[in-house]
């Protein structure tokens, strides 16, 4: 079943918006690299995205599914726009889309050991 598991900020500065998430709800955050820190709850984690070329507009909502492919099928034949064909990262693989309304998502699903 897809559902929500992650929603990515943008930031500017990823050790003042690290801080300022520990500090305000005592977020345990996980870095990756000089512009990337997220949480690893297993629920709705939350990531902090400081590079510039890689950072949305907005935040990020990101949708699990158990497969990318048929996902991004079915994306895009409801009509969604695929602006960042499926990539790996560390956990997964995933692709980012813009729906009718023009908001960004991603979909993702996880390496078999992170699922």
């Amino acid at each position: 079943m897809a559902r929500p598991n992650y929603i990515e900020l943008p930031t500017r500065d990823i050790a003042t918006a690290q801080g300022f998430y520990e500090q305000a709800f005592g977020w345990r955050l996980t870095g990756f690299g000089p512009t990337y820190a997220c949480t690893m709850t297993g629920d709705v984690d939350i990531g902090l995205q400081a590079d510039a070329a890689e950072a949305t507009k907005a935040p990020l909502p990101v949708i699990q599914v158990e497969d990318l492919e048929a996902a991004l099928a079915a994306v895009t034949a409801a009509g969604g726009t695929v602006v960042r064909p499926i990539f790996s990262f560390p956990g997964g693989r995933r692709f980012q889309f813009t729906d009718p309304s023009g908001n960004e998502l991603a979909v993702m699903q996880p390496d078999a050991h992170h699922g």
